[in-house]
């Protein structure tokens, strides 16, 4: 079985595992929330080359953009309460 490909900056919903390390794809940013043990074993190893891999993936298409300075703040909306 073949595993979706992870493309940073592709769209807003594709999210990719390591370990317990979530990478989550929006527009304008690659989110990583949680945590990743790269232990000094082949297990450490494997979860590492696949940090390294997305990472490499993530920088790679930074440098084919031409890109702000900063991103803007997100816009904030406010909505009405629909239990009130």
């Amino acid at each position: 079985m073949c595993a979706k490909k992870f493309v940073p900056y592709a769209n807003e919903s594709d999210v990719l595992n390591i370990g317990t390390l979530s990478v989550e794809n929006r527009l304008d940013r690659v989110s990583l929330s949680g945590d990743l043990d790269l232990t000094l074993d082949q297990a450490g190893l494997t979860l590492a080359k696949q940090l390294q891999k997305l990472l490499g993936e993530v920088v790679a298409e930074l440098e084919k953009q031409e890109l702000p300075k900063q991103l803007p703040p997100p816009e904030v909306k406010t909505v009405d309460n629909p239990f009130e």
